[in-house]
C-alpha cells in the first residue's frame, strides 16, 4: 500500500504571519470600519479597542495551544487532546469550518462594491467569477497561495497608511476632539459593546493560521510568534484607521458607503480614490482566498484525524493541496455570499467564532489543571489567562444576547 501523500512544510515565519494578516485586514477595515461607524458612530475606535482586547487574550491561548499540537484543524484536535470525546472534537471542527465558510462569504459579500467602482456587473456573477478564480489558486498550491496573499497584504497595509498620510490634518484635530469621543453613560457604551461586536470580526484571522501549521516551518517556535505579531500589527493599523475616519468624514455617511475608505479621500483626488478602491479589492480578495485555504485545511486535517470521511484528506500529487476540500469550500461560500446580506454574516461569523473561542480557552484552562500536564513548548502561560479569556467570551456572548 502506497504511502498517504502529506501537505508541504515550507511557510516561513513572515509568510504565516502576512498570511494571518491578510484575512485579518481583509475582513476587518476594508469592509466593517462603515458597518462599525454607523452603530458606535464617533466611538468606533473604542468599539475596535474593545473587540482587540477580547479577541486579545484568546490568541494567546491559541499561541500556546499551536505550540503544543501544531495540526491542521487545530481546534478539534485541540479539545480531542484535551477532552478525548470524539462528539466534542467533531463539533468544533465542523464550527471551525463554518466559520471559515460563511466569514469567506462575508469578505466575497464585502467586496462587490468596491469592484463594481470598475466593472458595472450585477453582484452575483462578481461573487462567482471572484470565489472560483480564488478557489483555483488554492487548489494550485499552498506556496503560491500564501506568496499571493503575502504581497496582497503588504500592499493593503501600504494603502492603509496612506490613507492615514492623506487625512493627517483629521488627525491632528484630535486634542480638541477628544472630549467628544468618551462615552458619558450607559447607554452610550450598549451601542459601543453592540459596535465591538461586530469589529470583533474584524480580528477574525489569527486562528485561521493554525490550519496551516502542517505547511508552517518549526510550527512549535514559529505559529505563537506569528499569532501575537499579527494581532498587535493590525490593532495598531485598526485603531489609527478607525480614529482617522470618523474624524474626517461624519459617521453617518461611512455607515452609508459600500466602499467606506474610498470615501476618506476627497472627490476632487479621483486617481487616488482609484488607487484605494484597488488595494480595497486586493485586500479583500486576500481575506477570501485565506479563509477558502483555511477551512479546506480544516476539512483535511479532521479527516485525517478520522473524525469526518477520509476522502477530504486526499491530497493530490502534483499541487499537494486537498482538491475537494478546496471545491467544497469555494462552492459553500458562493451559495452564502449570494443569499445573505454582509451585516448578516458578519454577526453570525462573529457569535459561532466567541462560542469556540470559549471552549478553545476552556480547553487550555483544563490542560494547566492537570498536573500531568508538561509546560508548553515555546510560550507557557499562566493558567488564570484561559480563565479570564473565556469569562471575557461568555460575557461578550451574553451582552450581544440581551442587546439583540
Amino acid at each position: 500500500m502506497s504511502e498517504q501523500i502529506k501537505l508541504k512544510r515550507i511557510v516561513s515565519l513572515p509568510m504565516v504571519t502576512l498570511y494571518g494578516l491578510g484575512t485579518i485586514i481583509g475582513a476587518g477595515i476594508f469592509v466593517l470600519v462603515g458597518k462599525v461607524a454607523g452603530i458606535a458612530g464617533i466611538y468606533a475606535p473604542i468599539a475596535f479597542l474593545l473587540a482587540s482586547i477580547i479577541a486579545g487574550f484568546t490568541a494567546f491561548s491559541y499561541a500556546e495551544l499551536s505550540s503544543r499540537f501544531p495540526k491542521s484543524a487545530g481546534e478539534a484536535i485541540y479539545l480531542e487532546e484535551t477532552f478525548h470525546q470524539h462528539w466534542l472534537s467533531i463539533s468544533t471542527g465542523v464550527a471551525g469550518a463554518t466559520i471559515g465558510t460563511i466569514s469567506a462569504a462575508t469578505i466575497a459579500n464585502g467586496s462587490v462594491g468596491y469592484i463594481q467602482m470598475f466593472i458595472d456587473l450585477p453582484a452575483w456573477i462578481i461573487i462567482i467569477l471572484l470565489v472560483t478564480t480564488l478557489a483555483l489558486l488554492a487548489a494550485w498550491g499552498i506556496s503560491q497561495s500564501v506568496g499571493v496573499a503575502a504581497c496582497t497584504t503588504v500592499i493593503s497595509i501600504l494603502g492603509l497608511i496612506a490613507i492615514i498620510i492623506i487625512n493627517a490634518e483629521s488627525l491632528n484635530t484630535l486634542p480638541e476632539r477628544l472630549p467628544e469621543m468618551i462615552p458619558a453613560d450607559m447607554k452610550i457604551w450598549g451601542l459601543i459593546v453592540f459596535g465591538a461586536f461586530v469589529a470583533f470580526y474584524a480580528f477574525i484571522g489569527f486562528e485561521d493560521m493554525i490550519n496551516v501549521a502542517e505547511e508552517v516551518k518549526e510550527p512549535e517556535r514559529n505559529m505563537p510568534r506569528s499569532i501575537i505579531l499579527a494581532l498587535l500589527i493590525s490593532t495598531m493599523l485598526y485603531v489609527l484607521i478607525s480614529l482617522t475616519a470618523v474624524l474626517t468624514i461624519p459617521a453617518e455617511t461611512l455607515a452609508a458607503s459600500d466602499a467606506p475608505l474610498v470615501a476618506l479621500i476627497g472627490e476632487g483626488q479621483q486617481s487616488l480614490r482609484i488607487i484605494i478602491g484597488i488595494v480595497s479589492i486586493l485586500a479583500i480578495t486576500d481575506g477570501v482566498l485565506i479563509q477558502i485555504v483555511k477551512t479546506s485545511r480544516i476539512l483535511y486535517g479532521m479527516s485525517s484525524q478520522k473524525l469526518i470521511p477520509p476522502l477530504f484528506s486526499t491530497v493530490h500529487p502534483h499541487t499537494r493541496t486537498p482538491l475537494l476540500a478546496t471545491f467544497t469550500v469555494a462552492a459553500t461560500v458562493i451559495i452564502l455570499a449570494i443569499s445573505f446580506p454582509l451585516l448578516t454574516l458578519a454577526q453570525s461569523t462573529s457569535f459561532l467564532t466567541l462560542v469556540v473561542f470559549a471552549a478553545i480557552n476552556f480547553a487550555l484552562w483544563r490542560l494547566k489543571l492537570r498536573p500531568d500536564t508538561p509546560k508548553g513548548k515555546s510560550i507557557n502561560l499562566p493558567a488564570w489567562m484561559p480563565f479570564f479569556a473565556l469569562l471575557l467570551c461568555l460575557l461578550f456572548i451574553l451582552a450581544q444576547l440581551i442587546h439583540l
